[in-house]
């Protein structure tokens, strides 16, 4: 069973969930946004970039990167290579 605590020492309202497969999960209080890492370290690093993503940062999908992922850019369908 997973547990959670909730990190005090600072006022940026971060929970912690330790899975039962040894990852952490970091979850943003403030905006219920969470990211997990092997480590609290890594967690709280993937869980800064998804917030700086979920605020709007990062580049923009072009319709090249979806064609290159393989989707159609029109339908977000798979396509085939």
């Amino acid at each position: 069973m997973a547990t959670r605590t909730r990190d005090d020492s600072d006022d940026e309202g971060v929970e912690f969930i330790h899975d039962d497969d040894g990852s952490i999960t970091a979850r943003d209080t403030e905006t219920g946004v969470a990211s997990f890492g092997e480590t609290k370290a890594e967690a709280l690093r993937m869980l800064a970039e998804a917030l700086t993503l979920h605020e709007g940062g990062g580049e923009p999908v072009t319709d090249e990167d979806l064609e290159d992922w393989g989707l159609d850019p029109d339908g977000h369908a798979a396509v085939d290579r």
